[in-house]
């Protein structure tokens, strides 16, 4: 092996010129490949975090009542005209047994009944239409932790405190202790602000009132009930099947953020093609730049490949000088193309409106690929080089 390395390092040393140039396009495209993964997969993570930091991934709820024929007789046909049930109030029954089912089922993390109605809150002349929402506080810190999300106050929603948005807040001019008026079709409740949130969402922050699961079912008028069961999974991209697999063993209806979120999913699946297509053009171009250098290398030295083979010098030893040739620029053009990108996602960190990070796995990747593309974009100029024959190589026919 001692010989092939040395011979590998000093052709690579005697054309140092054309071996700093395709060094220097394999760092340029190791560092592109580094930068563009960081970047899409950081902000694939940013999209996904601001989406469903403030979401439950799958929703269960009982299912609706299809459409029922009033008049059925075997062989007989009616014309009719279905009209669709107007909406009602319906009961979840059983819901204390699925909960304790999808906390269960593996894959799911964390799983919150939860009370939501539609209200009206106000404080003087000022009124807002909002949503309700009572839950367990620590199981719904494991939906949406509005513990870490509070402007002002303290996280507690026992008794008549409730959590409030900063943009409700603003608008009906409310503060931290003070009274607010919810009126539903129950009747009037009067709620203190416990804490002020800010989510960042203008869904939750200008509508929501969260309180305790018994207070926001006394306000709800559904004592003992709830209206659905928030959950969230290990790994987001599972949550449809979760979703669906839960719903055919239950018979209940269950929704996932995929099914809710199409089009942030469609362009998170657009972004990741993207990324690969950017990244496979940019290895090809290297592999390209080390099989012509290569292929040049093979060309200039068929002289001294010659003499080699007519000394004695094995095929095999030919082709191993190649392939290290190959194997020394990717591993080279991969440390300092790692180093680059990594450089460059740092100083776009400091700069940009979302965290970049840079994981081991795509780091790891793109010193293999470059590896990988060394050796394979070396292979054909190295089997030429070993199937010359030793006295047309020296004559110069070859």
């Amino acid at each position: 092996m001692k010989l092939p390395l040395h011979l590998a390092w000093r052709f690579l040393l005697d054309g140092r010129a054309q071996s700093l140039l395709i060094l220097a396009g394999v760092t340029i495209g190791v560092a592109a490949y580094v930068f563009v993964s960081s970047i899409i997969s950081s902000l694939q993570k940013d999209l996904l975090a601001r989406t469903l930091g403030t979401q439950a991934q799958i929703t269960v709820s009982p299912t609706e009542s299809g459409l029922r024929s009033l008049r059925d007789e075997p062989g007989v046909l009616y014309a009719r005209r279905l009209e669709p049930a107007e909406p009602r109030r319906r009961s979840f029954d059983g819901w204390q047994r699925h909960a304790q089912e999808l906390e269960a089922t593996s894959g799911v993390s964390a799983v919150c009944p939860k009370v939501s109605a539609p209200a009206l809150a106000s404080r003087g002349a000022a009124e807002k239409a909002v949503l309700v929402v009572g839950a367990d506080p620590t199981r719904l810190r494991g939906i949406l932790d509005l513990s870490v999300r509070l402007r002002e106050g303290t996280y507690r929603t026992g008794g008549d405190q409730a959590l409030v948005g900063d943009g409700l807040a603003q608008e009906l001019g409310l503060r931290v202790g003070g009274p607010f008026r919810v009126v539903t079709e129950q009747g009037a409740f009067t709620l203190r602000v416990a804490g002020i949130f800010d989510t960042g969402a203008a869904s939750l922050d200008d509508g929501w009132v969260v309180t305790s699961l018994r207070a926001a079912q006394t306000i709800a008028g559904r004592p003992g009930d709830v209206t659905e069961i928030d959950a969230r999974v290990d790994d987001v991209f599972e949550a449809e099947a979760l979703a669906a697999s839960f719903a055919a063993r239950t018979g209940l209806k269950a929704v996932s953020w995929m099914e809710r979120n199409r089009e942030l999913l469609t362009g998170l699946r657009s972004q990741s093609q993207s990324s690969v297509m950017i990244q496979t053009f940019v290895m090809l171009a290297v592999a390209m730049g080390i099989a012509s250098v290569l292929v040049v290398s093979v060309v200039q030295r068929r002289g001294q490949i010659g003499i080699l083979r007519a000394i004695g010098t094995t095929r095999r030893t030919i082709l191993a000088v190649f392939l290290l040739q190959g194997a020394m620029l990717g591993s080279v053009g991969a440390v300092f193309g790692l180093a680059l990108g990594a450089l460059f996602a740092y100083a776009l960190g400091t700069v940009a409106l979302f965290p970049i990070d840079l994981e081991a796995g795509p780091l790891a990747v793109a010193a293999a690929i470059s590896i990988g593309t060394g050796l394979l974009s070396a292979l054909l100029p190295a089997r030429r080089a070993a199937r010359m024959d030793p006295a047309a190589a020296i004559r110069g026919d070859a």
